[in-house]
């Protein structure tokens, strides 16, 4: 059955202590061309930024000062490139969209060390509210609106190994995207190797249609009276406090199998994909909306995020950089979520994947260009699961363990990997869920996952 993550677990260390040595402006390596870029209405509505965080052993081969010079110079490389990562968010006033200025202004580079070992902070996977420490989020020495897009900080720990944090607005990338800037990062890292992936930067090829034309009922959005542009968080993002309890919970891959096989039971619709995202999403809808519902005919929608890419038509390219996912979404009644097979809740997660085809897409973006909103659900299921962050090769090897900086919200769910130490074991299949609710709707989303996955 599945368990809790080191159910009693507490980082012992809740201050890194991290002294801050250098912070600076680095700009790219050639002259680039001034410009402003398109931001498309996925783009619009994800003006926050997103922390990561990846982590190194020590290498003898590379000392930590060559590794953060190496890390600076490939950086600067890369900003060619990804010219809009210097630049700066602006508000055009003819057309009152957000465009990112490519004026070359800049990138935050911080330098700082801890007097911890990268052993002694604890658990990695563990969400540690002290590895905030390990990023800054704004430059001090610079006015609100001429603050960096993006932001590294190298911080060395006393043992050799060190820790990445990268702060970058979210209208910058999506998680695919992401993955493919750390690529070139790495291969910049090197001596003499090219880009891995060249980078594709027409976002035009997700503006909406002229006239936009919403062809779809879209209950995933939530219209706003708000102008676009403006520096909102949708009701998903609401980071309002709460008295919150938090708990990880493991799913193993034995786990997975066995949520696989029972969603093969009672007549799983024939197009139903029965991957491991959908049995594990169905499972968390299932546990999150009986843990808070005390109305039976209440609605719960779950939100997740499809990559729409090879959905458009023509494709998109792979190396499309920027906001190319969309929310789908599942709704049904609590009572039916309770007492329908596990296999009808896969088909409706399934379903909602499936209905983002080209024309849903784009009635989904001209929805955008029409009412000016934001997803709407109970709650959204971030899925960093298999981005594939510490799998980048480096100079100096492959982190650690890569995860986002996580701050506890009751409407987001994450589902991220384990740590891989290179065995041969199923464990790498297997996913974390980090979980907060109060703390009566928290008992009982524990109950109904573990009684769930023991009734095999």
């Amino acid at each position: 059955m599945g368990t809790l993550y080191q159910e009693h677990l507490d980082p012992s260390i809740h201050d890194l202590k991290v002294t801050l040595q250098d912070s600076t402006l680095i700009f790219p390596s050639q002259e680039t061309e001034k410009k402003s870029i398109f931001l498309s209405n996925i783009d619009q509505v994800l003006n926050f930024n997103v922390q990561t965080i990846h982590f190194f052993p020590a290498n003898p081969d590379f000392a930590q000062e060559v590794v953060t010079s190496r890390l600076k110079t490939a950086l600067e490389k890369v900003l060619v490139p990804y010219d809009f990562m210097a630049g700066r968010l602006k508000m055009n006033p003819q057309s009152g969209r957000l465009e990112v200025e490519c004026n070359a202004a800049g990138a935050g580079f911080v330098v700082a060390s801890t007097q911890f070992s990268l052993d002694e902070i604890g658990d990695l996977v563990y969400p540690n509210p002290a590895f905030r420490e390990l990023i800054v989020q704004s430059m001090d020495n610079l006015e609100a609106d001429n603050q960096p897009l993006c932001i590294f900080q190298v911080t060395s720990f006393k043992c050799g190994g060190f820790a990445m944090g990268i702060s970058t607005n979210h209208v910058l990338f999506d998680g695919i995207s992401f993955k493919i800037f750390l690529e070139n990062l790495a291969s910049q890292s090197f001596d003499d190797k090219p880009l891995v992936v060249i980078p594709f930067h027409d976002r035009q090829l997700l503006g909406a249609r002229s006239p936009p034309l919403v062809t779809f009922p879209h209950p995933e959005l939530l219209k706003l009276e708000l102008p676009i542009g403006e520096d909102s968080i949708p009701p998903v993002f609401d980071c309002k406090q709460e008295d919150l309890d938090f708990k990880i919970f493991k799913i193993n891959s034995d786990n997975i199998s066995y949520l696989k096989e029972k969603a093969k039971k009672n007549g799983p619709n024939e197009n139903t994909k029965i991957t491991s995202f959908n049995v594990v999403t169905a499972l968390i809808w299932r546990c999150k909306a009986l843990s808070s519902c005390n109305n039976s005919q209440r609605l719960s929608t779950v939100l997740y995020a499809v990559d729409i890419r090879s959905r458009l038509k023509p494709p998109l390219p792979f190396s499309y950089c920027g906001n190319a996912v969309l929310s789908a979404y599942a709704s049904s009644i609590c009572s039916k979520i309770e007492d329908e097979p596990f296999s009808k809740i896969v088909d409706m997660v399934s379903e909602g994947a499936a209905r983002m085809t080209d024309e849903y897409a784009r009635s989904a973006i001209d929805w955008g260009e029409i009412y000016k909103g934001f997803p709407n659900g109970e709650f959204l299921i971030s899925s960093w699961w298999k981005l594939g962050f510490s799998e980048v090769e480096y100079p100096w090897g492959k982190p650690r363990y890569s995860c986002p900086v996580v701050y506890h919200r009751k409407d987001i769910i994450l589902l991220f990997p384990d740590i891989n130490n290179g065995s041969n074991n199923n464990n790498g299949n297997g996913v974390n869920v980090l979980v907060a609710l109060p703390a009566k709707e928290m008992e009982k989303f524990q109950s109904l996952f573990h009684n769930f996955l023991a009734s095999n």
